[in-house]
């Protein structure tokens, strides 16, 4: 039974990689485009992924919790550590990633959300002034928060350091 959760959580791992590397593709190519249209066009893309990014992310909790369970590894500080950092990950990219990427959608005029509740379109700020908003380092610093994230997370589950 461990090995087949093992393999899902990897599953689940694979899934939300392969959606979230969309989002994270689309950060470093809207640093370097100039066609506004084309802005627009990416910035659509990235939340096409979000369902299967939060299904793989549920996977991910649902099987690791499983397997901290069939092995008993909950009285052990690795495992504790690596829930307690997803969760500052997820909340850190919330906080400093979602509302960059929101202001970028209204600024372009497409529909966007804040604190996770869709709003309507608004008429498109002018392309120098969206330009210049796509020239902030914020997506490379939260792109960064992520990569740190998810190699300390490996790191903890293959090392079990504590």
């Amino acid at each position: 039974m461990y090995d087949l959760v093992i393999f899902l959580h990897v599953v689940g791992v694979f899934v939300f990689l392969l959606a979230h590397g969309a989002s994270n593709a689309v950060a470093f190519a809207l640093r370097r485009e100039q066609n506004m249209e084309r802005v627009r066009a990416l910035l659509l893309l990235s939340p096409s992924t979000y369902g299967m990014m939060w299904g793989g992310l549920l996977l991910i909790l649902v099987t690791g919790i499983a397997g901290g369970f069939l092995l008993n590894w909950w009285g052990q500080g690795w495992i504790w550590a690596s829930l307690a950092l997803l969760v500052v990950i997820i909340v850190a990219m919330s906080v400093y990633a979602e509302p960059y990427y929101s202001g970028l959608r209204k600024a372009a005029g497409l529909p966007y959300r804040i604190k996770g509740k869709p709003q309507p379109q608004e008429p498109p700020i002018g392309d120098a002034e969206l330009a210049r908003m796509l020239e902030s380092p914020r997506a490379m610093y939260s792109s960064l928060i992520g990569w740190a994230g998810l190699l300390a997370l490996l790191w903890l589950m293959m090392f079990k350091p504590f």
